[in-house]
């Protein structure tokens, strides 16, 4: 079988041809991911998601699928959206080391609308010489995690910084959620706000921050959510955007927005939060946490994910 993996891996044919046929070998996503894709599983997890559709598995991928289900995180597939709050380095020197690397970005005006490329806009909320606010057009699952990791280190040589004004904000993809779901995710996101508070430095807390507020008591909330008849009604936190799941990004966006991780330029905390509210949003088409504590994330996350946590919560508690 040595000589056969050794023979489909250097074949001159596409990535995709090579996985297809190291998955009906017998091999797991995350044996070909190391192979083929330099660790990146989503790209496999797609070929092999698609191949499940058009019932081409053979026998052996499916035993090999079903022991590494219990091991493996499902590949994120959602449409989402960046904004990262920051400061230090002049908009067109950003614009132009993005431009190097492929990445299409325009300097504008201040906005809300969605761009195809990435903007870079002023922020007066932020202070800082040379702030400025970066915003992604709609990225798609684990290629716009890609992405995002090439305009991370952009960022990062152009020795960006961040202070306690920056925010890293979130818009999740919510055009197919049913009125139900919308009410889960926001009592979901109130049960856990302790435990998420507890891995957000302490200027993304509580009320600590003005464009990130929390929800209170979360009884009165909860009530307030259950008794809304329509998405509208759940505006009731309006005229403010400034909560940390905004109520006005749906009317303006068709997103969720979160908007309470801390500024960032690092790709592992923006992308395990990504990846954190993915895995809430999945879990609230059909569940409501129990209890707010720090394992009750297990119920919705890989092993990887929840250790990440724990990490970043001893680290922030010292």
């Amino acid at each position: 079988m040595n000589a056969r993996i050794t023979e489909i891996v250097n074949a001159t044919t596409t990535k995709t041809a090579k996985i297809q046929q190291l998955i009906l070998l017998g091999l797991t996503r995350k044996e070909i991911a190391g192979l083929i894709t330099s660790g990146n599983y989503g790209f496999v997890q797609n070929v092999y998601a698609k191949m499940l559709r058009q019932g081409r598995l053979n026998q052996a991928a499916i035993v090999t699928a079903i022991a590494e289900e219990t091991m493996t995180p499902k590949a994120f597939e959602k449409d989402f959206g960046v904004e990262f709050e920051a400061y230090n380095v002049n908009k067109t020197v950003l614009r132009d080391k993005l431009t190097e690397v492929g990445i299409l970005c325009e300097i504008e005006g201040y906005s809300h609308s969605t761009r195809s490329h990435w903007k870079i806009v002023y922020d007066n909320s932020i202070t800082g010489n040379q702030a400025f606010e970066l915003v992604s057009p709609i990225l798609n699952g684990e290629a716009g995690l890609t992405e995002l990791m090439t305009v991370c280190n952009v960022l990062n040589r152009c020795n960006v910084k961040v202070n306690k004004t920056c925010g890293t904000h979130v818009h999740i993809n919510a055009r197919a959620f049913t009125q139900e779901q919308w009410k889960r995710i926001y009592i979901n996101y109130a049960r856990l706000e302790k435990v998420i508070d507890g891995f957000m430095p302490e200027s993304r807390r509580d009320d600590a921050n003005r464009y990130c507020k929390d929800f209170g008591n979360v009884r009165d909330f909860e009530n307030r959510i259950r008794q809304a008849e329509s998405l509208e009604d759940i505006g009731f936190l309006r005229p403010s955007r400034y909560w940390k799941v905004n109520p006005e990004s749906y009317s303006r966006h068709k997103t969720y927005e979160f908007r309470q991780h801390a500024g960032t330029t690092d790709f592992i905390k923006i992308s395990s939060w990504i990846r954190f509210l993915n895995n809430l949003i999945d879990y609230s088409e059909r569940y409501k946490v129990v209890t707010g504590t720090l394992d009750t994330l297990k119920n919705f996350n890989c092993i990887e994910l929840v250790n990440y946590f724990k990490y970043r919560t001893l680290e922030l508690a010292s």
